[in-house]
């Protein structure tokens, strides 16, 4: 768990940075930086989004995912944990704390690095991968935080939930999440970033937050279809 310590450590001391940067810097300059780190966001979800190699596995993930989250309302649940947050310290923030901490940890779980880091760091003890993770997190958490406040900083507790349930549960896991299911993931995940670049631009306000239950689906439809392949293989 040395890893994910430390890598919601690095989260949580650069979003710190990144409200006393803030504070100094003119609102005008904020928004350019806000549309710096949309534009950056939308580069990285691009990247990743080239890793799939389904589109039907990334279609079934998102439409289904989508249904999943609107009809449980994530995103208004959020929202309104994020007011209550807000409201108990007594503070109405010029950005969300839902909306922060939704970005936060839609940049820093998503990806192959999460997850194969994680999983290397509970087969073999090998925290490398999570260790060059959580240098790139520091600056993404400074960066983000100067734009959106600190909700970004409370999204630390969703890395150290996520990759260290994968961390415990590696031997379970391992299997389950082969390299075609984590390009899935990656995928998937990665066009909810691009999403997440539109809404930091300013020309979407889509709820990413409803479409969260598609990480999850996406290995389940990756493993369905490796099944169904290998069953229309021995068939034909």
């Amino acid at each position: 768990m040395l890893g994910t310590v430390v890598n919601a450590a690095a989260v949580i001391i650069g979003s710190l940075i990144g409200m006393v940067v803030k504070k100094g810097i003119p609102e005008k300059v904020r928004s350019a930086v806000m549309v710096g780190v949309g534009l950056c966001t939308i580069y990285i979800g691009v990247s990743g989004m080239l890793s799939g190699e389904n589109v039907i596995v990334a279609v079934l993930s998102i439409l289904v995912g989508v249904i999943i989250g609107t009809l449980l309302d994530i995103d208004g649940g959020l929202e309104r944990l994020g007011g209550a947050i807000e409201k108990k310290f007594g503070k109405k923030s010029d950005s969300s704390v839902a909306r922060g901490f939704v970005s936060g940890s839609l940049l820093f779980c998503v990806g192959a690095m999460a997850v194969t880091g994680s999983l290397a760091s509970g087969l073999t003890g090998d925290h490398s991968i999570i260790y060059t993770k959580s240098v790139l997190d520091f600056i993404s958490a400074l960066m983000l935080t100067a734009s959106l406040g600190i909700g970004v900083g409370l999204s630390a507790v969703s890395v150290f939930v996520f990759q260290g349930a994968i961390v415990l549960l590696a031997q379970v896991l391992a299997p389950v999440l082969n390299a075609s299911a984590i390009n899935e993931m990656t995928c998937v995940g990665s066009l909810m970033i691009i999403a997440l670049g539109f809404n930091l631009i300013g020309i979407a306000k889509i709820k990413i937050a409803n479409f969260l239950p598609a990480i999850a689906l996406a290995p389940v439809f990756s493993w369905l279809a490796a099944l169904l392949t290998g069953f229309a293989a021995k068939l034909f």
